[in-house]
């Protein structure tokens, strides 16, 4: 499906799918990428601040991102993202948590002389309980319909 600038609207809401993280999702993200302790060893997790093993924010940030892709939010052609504005790991992702992103348009921009427009989407990333463990403002250039397309 094709989904462009036009397409949208302030205040419209989406989820995307789930996704469950392993143990072994999280020890492997950190061996690449975030080699701490309570990321790496469920027994040495167990003496920190967390009480076991928790994934680590970015995992989390890579968790949505791949959520949003999977879910078709941008449609076919996608999003460009231009940034985040207030990105924020609220709690900590354990080992078999699911989680899920509600993401809302809040703001959108388009000069009529550009063939893309910019969206503003609030995204809360939750576990199965319904708890936000992340959440972010996504800066996003879409594509604008091509003139004579049809809506």
């Amino acid at each position: 499906m094709d989904r462009y600038f036009e397409d949208w609207t302030v205040g419209e809401r989406l989820e995307t799918g789930m996704f469950t993280l392993t143990q072994e999702h999280i020890i492997a993200f950190a061996r690449e990428y975030d080699p701490q302790v309570f990321h790496l060893d469920p027994e040495a997790a167990k003496a920190t601040i967390f009480g076991r093993l928790i994934a680590s924010g970015w995992q989390t940030t890579a968790i949505t991102m791949r959520l949003i892709v999977e879910s078709g939010v941008f449609g076919s052609r996608g999003g460009v993202g231009m940034g985040v504005d207030g990105l924020r790991w609220l709690k900590p992702v354990f080992a078999n948590d699911t989680l899920r992103v509600e993401v809302e348009v809040t703001r959108m921009h388009a000069k009529p002389d550009k063939p893309s427009g910019i969206a503003h989407f609030s995204m809360q990333t939750l576990n199965q309980d319904g708890d936000p463990v992340m959440s972010q403002i996504a800066i996003v250039m879409l594509p604008r319909r091509p003139e004579g397309s049809r809506a």
